[in-house]
């Protein structure tokens, strides 16, 4: 808003309304990032100052989805997320493997029932928040996932990374839009937190961006949906290992697991493999929270149940 402000691009200035914007609660703890913009021509509108049964169910049925992915899934996967990368000293390859996918998962339905609690919670005032997720394990391209995962974070760092460091140019080429893209990366690692962890995950996915666009633009070959899907999803697991770890040991001791040729079993409970495989199917076979609450009303019954 201050950047906005700053450059003359603010049009609501009421104080009443920013103060609403600055302090409005549903989506503080995990987002979505809001702009001023989409949020405060909302509490100007009176059309929103009534109630609305039609938003209260369907903010129900969002927020419920939200905290069953929480509660139900995210909290399971944590389980043995924490298990392989915190307590056991050494991971086999079929171990770190699962250790990996579970917290790959926990993250997404974590993240994403937040935010869908969130974006429920806001339509019981009548105010609807920005799409943040849209089946990102889907991704056939690591620019197809960023147009998926954390969408209001893509779209901030667009605006205000990106977008200034481009323009601060004196003739932007592709190359040159490429350093960009992987500079503006660095710096989202670092938003997530001050560690030298969040630094790698920032600076692969900006590796990641880079070559998805040299692929595209120079090399043109088509690898086909399935193959890019298996490609994406493994680069995205991988890289959400150096999210997950608290220090480099733990990352490597992963990745190291990853690779290793011990077959071994029974360090991590087994009963996780299935969880993995469901939530595979969950995320592949099964239509968002976001095509859900789109739906046919006449499943709303059905929602509530689940």
């Amino acid at each position: 808003f201050l950047v906005d402000s700053y450059e003359g691009l603010v049009r609501e200035k009421s104080f009443l309304n920013y103060s609403i914007f600055v302090v409005f609660f549903p989506q503080l703890i995990a987002g979505p990032i809001v702009h001023h913009g989409e949020m405060m021509p909302q509490f100007k509108d009176s059309e929103n100052k009534g109630i609305s049964m039609e938003n209260i169910k369907k903010g129900f049925m969002i927020f419920s989805i939200g905290l069953f992915k929480k509660i139900i899934i995210a909290d399971t996967f944590a389980v043995w997320a924490t298990e392989g990368f915190d307590v056991i000293p050494n991971l086999g390859f079929i171990d770190a493997w699962i250790t990996s996918f579970s917290y790959t998962f926990q993250l997404y339905f974590d993240f994403s029932g937040y935010t869908d609690m969130a974006v429920g919670a806001a339509l019981f005032f009548n105010i609807a928040l920005p799409k943040n997720f849209n089946s990102p394990y889907k991704a056939t391209g690591i620019i197809d996932f960023w147009k998926r995962w954390h969408i209001t974070l893509t779209n901030f760092i667009t605006t205000y990374i990106y977008t200034p460091i481009i323009r601060s140019l004196d003739r932007v080429t592709f190359t040159k839009a490429m350093a960009a893209t992987f500079l503006t990366f660095m710096i989202a690692g670092l938003w997530h937190g001050a560690s030298w962890t969040f630094v790698v995950f920032g600076g692969l996915h900006g590796i990641g961006l880079v070559v998805n666009h040299v692929w595209k633009k120079k090399v043109k070959i088509k690898l086909g949906k399935v193959l890019s899907w298996v490609i994406t999803i493994n680069f995205v697991n991988i890289t959400f290992v150096f999210f997950r770890a608290t220090n480099f040991h733990d990352a490597i001791k992963v990745l190291k697991g990853m690779v290793c040729f011990d077959l071994s079993l029974g360090k991590v409970d087994l009963m996780s493999a299935f969880y993995v495989l469901g939530a595979f199917i969950l995320i592949l076979a099964f239509s968002n929270t976001n095509q859900l609450s789109k739906g046919d009303r006449k499943y709303f019954n059905l929602y509530l149940c689940l």
